[in-house]
């Protein structure tokens, strides 16, 4: 695996950990389709919440949060209008969420960006 996976595979688990802290329950990690890629469905209270984690080990190329370009914003939502209608959950209350997680040496800072695109 590549260091740039391995340091995105490794936030996705540090994501995961800290959003089942503050108590959300996870429905799936790393959903594929032909649209895209969702990397955490969670339930928060009764949210279905769905999670882009954008990992960073320094800030050369920017904030996490500034990778969800237009182009990806666009994927992201594609996807989960087709997790949307393939499981059925129009009824349901969504949010889109970003957590940027910052990994520098043994130091882990986590941002959680609710409602973070519209």
């Amino acid at each position: 695996m590549y260091y740039k996976q391995e340091t995105g595979k490794s936030g996705e688990e540090i994501a995961s950990e800290y959003l089942k802290q503050e108590g959300y329950i996870i429905l799936e990690k790393n959903f594929q389709c032909k649209q895209g890629e969702i990397d955490i469905i969670a339930i928060d209270k009764e949210e279905i919440v769905f999670v882009e984690v954008k990992t960073r080990r320094n800030q050369h190329y920017g904030l996490p949060a500034e990778a969800v370009n237009k182009q990806k914003k666009k994927h992201f939502i594609n996807s989960i209008n087709y997790y949307i209608y393939a499981r059925n959950l129009e009824q349901d209350f969504i949010r889109i969420d970003v957590i940027e997680i910052y990994i520098k040496k043994k130091e882990i800072q986590i941002n959680h960006i609710k409602q973070a695109i519209d």
